[in-house]
């Protein structure tokens, strides 16, 4: 497949956005279509917290192949698109790259092997790994969102910690190969199910996966849209906090904290990226505060769960930091640099 016309100039093909919007809605249909998936199987008992209640009682040999090849073959050949879009180095279009087109192709396809897997071996990559793994995935590459927009847009009311830029800048050149290590894992740990939580996260997936195949694009980079996706994990874990704990189990779980939270870290963080005056910033925050005040006027015992995200994940910003630092020294005592002007003119990393 060719994008290029004589000349190598690039010609991009046709794409409209609400396009991804339409084929992700067609996919869900799917699942609700081929539903229900856990009848007549055995589950294990529910073991309490930090254990994932839906898997098989009776998992085989086949029935963990059935999940963990094709989710081999779904992550290697998003890595390898990555990889080849990297090497290309394209510029950023408002249409499709050749490798944009394959890589929605991947996705859409092994969505679509999911749910027949599902509907056919009931099993995931949750009956060989801990619930932890998925959800702390998820959340690294929060924190790694954090680092990587520190420069754009700040940590604190548009005002960011200048020894972050370094390698936030290093975040943002690698982070596709993470981002779609922990949208993909996630996606193939958990079977496809019709429980509200399932049903959430898997739109919540597909979105994620529409992003993640639209790298070197136009569309991967508008900020509306990408802060979209970030408030959108936090109205997912608060919506399915709520229904595990209160809707199950009768009790004030922590939905609040996830939703205030969230809330609070889109006022501090997430509003400053994307252009708006300070009135419009007052405007979009009056009523937000003024729904937090009036929650916490009737429940103020829960008013410490309001600073509990936020301090989680500035400090989470942190650890990631050092992390990301480390790799970097570690990269640089592998590869050494030749001292000097760079030939190429520009400055080597």
């Amino acid at each position: 497949m060719s994008s290029t016309t004589a000349g190598n100039v690039e010609t991009p093909i046709p794409f409209k956005f609400w396009w991804g919007l339409l084929g992700c809605a067609g996919l869900f249909g799917l699942i609700l279509l081929f539903g229900p998936y856990s009848q007549g199987v055995l589950l294990e008992p529910d073991r309490g917290d930090f254990w994932y209640y839906w898997q098989r009682a009776d998992a085989t040999v086949w029935t963990r192949i059935s999940a963990w090849l094709p989710y081999v073959i779904h992550q290697v050949s998003i890595w390898y698109l990555i990889a080849q879009a990297r090497h290309v180095r394209p510029r950023y279009i408002f249409g499709l790259h050749w490798f944009n087109v394959l890589a929605l192709a991947v996705n859409g396809g092994f969505i679509v092997v999911h749910i027949l897997q599902t509907k056919f071996f009931y099993d995931g990559l949750a009956q060989d790994t801990h619930e932890a793994t998925s959800m702390m995935s998820v959340i690294l590459m929060l924190l790694l969102i954090l680092l990587m927009e520190n420069r754009r847009r700040g940590l604190f009311f548009g005002w960011g910690p200048s020894f972050l830029n370094n390698a936030g800048d290093t975040v943002r050149r690698y982070h596709g190969y993470y981002f779609s290590w922990a949208i993909i894992y996630t996606f193939w740990y958990h079977p496809v199910e019709l429980t509200s939580g399932h049903l959430a996260g898997f739109a919540y997936m597909f979105l994620l996966m529409l992003q993640g195949s639209l790298f070197f694009t136009r569309f991967h980079t508008n900020r509306v849209w990408t802060m979209f996706l970030e408030v959108l994990f936090v109205a997912h874990g608060a919506t399915v906090a709520y229904f595990v704990m209160e809707n199950q189990k009768g009790e004030m779980g922590p939905w609040s904290m996830f939703l205030f939270g969230g809330i609070a870290i889109f006022l501090i963080t997430q509003i400053h990226g994307l252009g708006l005056s300070t009135r419009a910033k007052l405007a979009v925050a009056a009523p937000l505060l003024a729904i937090m005040g009036g929650f916490y006027a009737f429940y103020p015992e829960h008013l410490i769960g309001v600073t509990r995200l936020p301090m989680i994940q500035y400090t989470g910003v942190l650890v990631m930091f050092v992390i990301v630092w480390l790799l970097q020294r570690f990269a640089h005592l592998l590869v050494k640099r030749p001292e000097g002007p760079d030939p190429t003119g520009e400055t080597a990393r």
